[in-house]
This record gives C-alpha cells, sequence and structure tokens, in this order.
C-alpha cells in the first residue's frame, strides 16, 4: 500500500474530528491515523457508533441517530384499527421511544424481521394490498437525541446503487425506495426530473439518496473513499479497570482466562481501514467505537459457480462488466450467442440488455420453468411486462420445442455447468444426465451475490444463523434480536438490511429504527449513571 505522510494523514479527517471533538465534549488533537504496526501515545477517540456501509441502510439510520424522530400525524386514521389504536395510546411520544415489540405484535408482511413490517406499514399502509395511503407519521428534529456516529463508505451516499446497470428500471416502485422525510415525487419535482413511470431507474434512486443526505443536513456525518480493513474487539485485563462498570450499557464482558490468568474484559470496537485520496494514494486510518453497525448490502460478492473455468476472463459475473463489454463494441459482430446462466431478475435485465442490443442468447438456469419459486411466478404482468416477456420466452423457446438453437434466445432449463473449456466452450448436464457442449461469445454468470465481511473475524461466520458458515442474505443471515436488530452473538454489533435478510428498501428502514430506539435507551442510561456519579468512563480503551 501507498501510504502517505504522517502530516497528510492528521490532516485527513480533521475537520471530522472538530465537529466531534465538540460533540463528544472532549479534548482531541487530532484523528490518529495509524498504520496497522504502529500503535499511537495520543489519546484516541472513541465514538458512540460508527456505521459500515453508505447505501439506504446507513443513510436512514444516520437520519434517526441525527434526531429525527417520527410521531403519529395529528389528522392520520391507520387502516389496521388495533395499531392505530395502540399508536392513539401514546400519541405524544414517538416510535422511536415506544415499545417496538407491543406495537408490532400481530403484524403480518413481506419480511421475517417484525420491525421492518411495523415501520413499513406506518410508512406504506397496506401498500401489500395495491393502496397508495399516505404515511401516517410526520417527522421533527430534535437536536437533543443526536447520538455522535460516523458512516464509512466505498463511494458516495447510495452505496451499489450508484454502480447498478442504468438502463434497467428498479423492481419496486420509486415511492418503495425513498427514505423518511422526503417523498421520492417531491425530489423528483425538485429537479424537473421526469418520472414516466412508478418504476425508475437505478440512476435516479442513486441520486435521490446523495441528494438526501445533503438536503437532510446529514452530510458531515458521512466520509466517502473508505475502505475498511479491520474490525475487531479490544481487551482489557480486569484489574486496570479502574471505574464501575456500566454493565449492560456498554455491553462489557468478562471472559476468564484458562492458565489462570488475570480475566479480561471485552470492550470498543477498533476500526482500522484506509481513505483513498484523490491521487490515488492510501491514508490509513484506526478509530475506535462503542458500537458498530453492518450496513454493507449484498452486492459485494458475485456468487459463483465453483466449476473448472470459471476463472477465464471471458466469463463475468456482473452486469456492469457485461454493459461494458457490449458499450466497447466486444460482442458487436459476434457470430456465437452469450451464454447467461441464472434465473433471477438480473439475469433477465441480461437477457433484455442482450436482446436489445441484437446479441443471441443461450439462456441456462437449473430449476423448471413451472417451478413456483421462480420470481416471475410473483410478479403482476401489467407491473413487470418485460420480465414476463422473459419468461415467455424461457418457457416457449426451449431447447426442446425446437432441435436447432433459435436465432435469438434459447433456454435450457433444468441444466447444470459443468465446465468452461478455454476455446470458448461450456459443457452443460440436464436432470436426466445428458451432457451437451456449446460455444459462446462470452458467458455471464449471474446466479445472485453474498455479502462480503471479511473485514470481522472469521468473515463473520460466527454471527450468523448457522455458525461457522459464510453470511447470505438468504439462506444465512446475521442473527439478530428482532427488535434491537443487535447481533445475538456479539454486544454492541448490530446489523441492518440485506444482512438480516431485508433486500427491499421499504424493510432495511426498521432495521435502522430498531438500532436508533436501542441506542438512544443505552445512551439515556449512560447519561443517567454519569450524572449519578456511579460511572465516568469516558469510552477511551
Amino acid at each position: 500500500r501507498n501510504y502517505s505522510s504522517p502530516e497528510t494523514e492528521g490532516q485527513l479527517l480533521n475537520s471530522f474530528i472538530q465537529y466531534f471533538g465538540d460533540s463528544l465534549g472532549r479534548k482531541i488533537k487530532r484523528m490518529p491515523l495509524i498504520e496497522e504496526t504502529v500503535l499511537p501515545g495520543d489519546s484516541l477517540l472513541t465514538l458512540p457508533v460508527v456505521i459500515i456501509g453508505n447505501g439506504p441502510s446507513g443513510i436512514c439510520l444516520s437520519y434517526l441517530l441525527s434526531g429525527y424522530r417520527p410521531y403519529l400525524s395529528p389528522e392520520a386514521v391507520h387502516p389496521n384499527p388495533i395499531l392505530h389504536t395502540k399508536l392513539e395510546e401514546a400519541r405524544h411520544l414517538s416510535i422511536v421511544d415506544q415499545d417496538l415489540e407491543y406495537l408490532s405484535e400481530g403484524l403480518e408482511g413481506r419480511s421475517s424481521n417484525p420491525v421492518a413490517v411495523l415501520f413499513d406499514t406506518l410508512l406504506h399502509p397496506d401498500a401489500d394490498f395495491g393502496y397508495d395511503y399516505p404515511p401516517v407519521l410526520h417527522w421533527k428534529l430534535e437536536q437533543h437525541n443526536y447520538i455522535p456516529h460516523i458512516v464509512l463508505g466505498k463511494g458516495p451516499p447510495g452505496g451499489a446503487w450508484h454502480s447498478m446497470e442504468g438502463s434497467m428500471l428498479t423492481i419496486s416502485f420509486g415511492d418503495w425506495m425513498e427514505l423518511p422525510g422526503l417523498t421520492f415525487k417531491e425530489w423528483a419535482a425538485s429537479k424537473r426530473r421526469n418520472i414516466k413511470s412508478d418504476r425508475v431507474m437505478p440512476e435516479e434512486i442513486a441520486c435521490y439518496y446523495k441528494h438526501y443526505v445533503k438536503v437532510m443536513g446529514l452530510q458531515k456525518n458521512f466520509r466517502d473513499n473508505v475502505y475498511i480493513t479491520s474490525v475487531s474487539r479490544l481487551y482489557r485485563e480486569e484489574d486496570d479497570e479502574n471505574r464501575s462498570q456500566l454493565s449492560e450499557d456498554i455491553s462489557t464482558q468478562h471472559l476468564e482466562m484458562e492458565d489462570g490468568q488475570k480475566s479480561l474484559i471485552k470492550r470498543n470496537w477498533e476500526v482500522r481501514g484506509y481513505q483513498r485520496a484523490t491521487d490515488g494514494s492510501h491514508v490509513p486510518f484506526c478509530l475506535f467505537a462503542e458500537n458498530v453497525a453492518l450496513a454493507t448490502g449484498s452486492f459485494d460478492s458475485p456468487g459463483r459457480l465453483q466449476v473448472e473455468g470459471e476463472d477465464f476472463p471471458f466469463v463475468l459475473h456482473s452486469m456492469s462488466d457485461f454493459g461494458a463489454a457490449i458499450s466497447k463494441g466486444k460482442l458487436r459482430g459476434k457470430a456465437d450467442p452469450v451464454l447467461i446462466v441464472g434465473a433471477g431478475l438480473t439475469a433477465a435485465d441480461a437477457v433484455l440488455c442482450a436482446y436489445n442490443n441484437n446479441i443471441p442468447v443461450i439462456h441456462v438456469f437449473r430449476r423448471r420453468v413451472t417451478d413456483t419459486s421462480l420470481i416471475f411466478k410473483q410478479l403482476p404482468k401489467k407491473l413487470y411486462p418485460e420480465y414476463h416477456k422473459v419468461y415467455h420466452m424461457m418457457c416457449t423457446q426451449s431447447h426442446t420445442v425446437d432441435s436447432n438453437l433459435h436465432s435469438a434466445y434459447t433456454s435450457f432449463p433444468e441444466h447444470n455447468v459443468l465446465s468452461f473449456k478455454p476455446e470458448m466452450k461450456c459443457v452443460l448436464q440436464s436432470a436426466s444426465g445428458l451432457k451437451k457442449i456449446l460455444k459462446f461469445s462470452v458467458a455471464l454468470v449471474l446466479i445472485g451475490s453474498h455479502p462480503n465481511l471479511f473485514f470481522l473475524k472469521d468473515q463473520g461466520h460466527s454471527i450468523g444463523h448457522h455458525s461457522n458458515q459464510p453470511i447470505t442474505c438468504k439462506g444465512n443471515p446475521i442473527e439478530i434480536d428482532p427488535y434491537t436488530y443487535e447481533c445475538t452473538k456479539e454486544a454492541n454489533l448490530f446489523a441492518l438490511g440485506p444482512l438480516v435478510g431485508d433486500n427491499f428498501v421499504r424493510f432495511l428502514k426498521g432495521g435502522a429504527l430498531g438500532i436508533a430506539r436501542c441506542l438512544a435507551i443505552r445512551q439515556k442510561k449512560k447519561h443517567e449513571l454519569i450524572e449519578s456519579g456511579d460511572g465516568g468512563g469516558d469510552g477511551v480503551p
């Protein structure tokens, strides 16, 4: 790595330190930005919260931690009478200050997380029944509820939305992609954007998220071009603790040593990484946090077939790489078709992209076309005509319908890829065991993506529902408390969004609500302990 000089390191987050130095009430000289092998002598800055990921999950959490509070609107009547009665009982309190378990009891929705269903029905009442009711909430900025935090992201606010294929429409309505306090339609009108349908392009959503951070005054909490290299626990010998412990308020944990040594106390988090400067150099940093929130999404690592030849340069794993190949003219005039593997919406996008560019397609997928779990079965035809066009071709233009390959598109249902060969050939195997060899110009494997938590111990395998297995959004999400979103296997570590199974923006906002309530309660308890003289730890490890 190309590290810059110590002077540059000291200046890197200087504005951040000036701001949080006042907010935390401490005298801080500078941000300790250090190389991994160096330990500084200065007092180190410890933040109450570090949020890793600046997509919609991280943005929404920052919004709530900045002091924005949702209240039941005076004129609002929720269509669910039981929920409305509960809301009326504590109308004077913000939703953040209410019992989320009580409010969410009995609610049903398209998320397995109850707080996600609760917050969604408050923001989009009865949306799944086709209604377009307005939110029953209004928002107030209460600055005394501000909890100092920083949001770290690789790119501009909006996360992976800035790198998605810009020619495709989102699966969700624009209204469902919006964040609290600023409707997507209001933003579009202010920017004089001509939104032609309820579904919009990813580029529009990315611009909306970036603008949201600015208009809501959140930008002081955000740092772009930041790459995390490690997030780890710090420990301290128990005898070195001369302050009273704040027990569950900071989730201090005692770890007995097997060889009879002093027990260790699990303390704050150490977050290391680097910020990429404008000249391309990497400026390392080290932060300490009482709490860490994981909001990294699921687009870090494309799913792989794990077959022979998958690493050949003509085997691609992202729509952006495929789009780049088309725009550069690499596929123009090719006689052999593109091989697309997968039966999800991204694979369907690739089929449409190739079809619209007059590129012939071989479409390979493992499932039957009649499989009820195919995503196309869940999409209304009138709202998603382009995806049903692909599904129609998957059913009617199969290789079994005609012994010859169709000129524009041919599907191979119930087939697996066995290997890719260097001469741009692919070996397929049918459900009956019959093998076929097909020639192609480029292969595109689109079978989903997984989060990359390499910066955690054991890549985060220990915090999933199934221990010692990789974290995946569907099969093995991070195991959390359903009302606080705190990891059940690691105190003071929170997760939200796709990491806990909420892939849709409309549901990830519930994670921000749960975390904000949990941290607000703990901050209040901590301040009460400090004021009473029973605690006074400054949080510095």
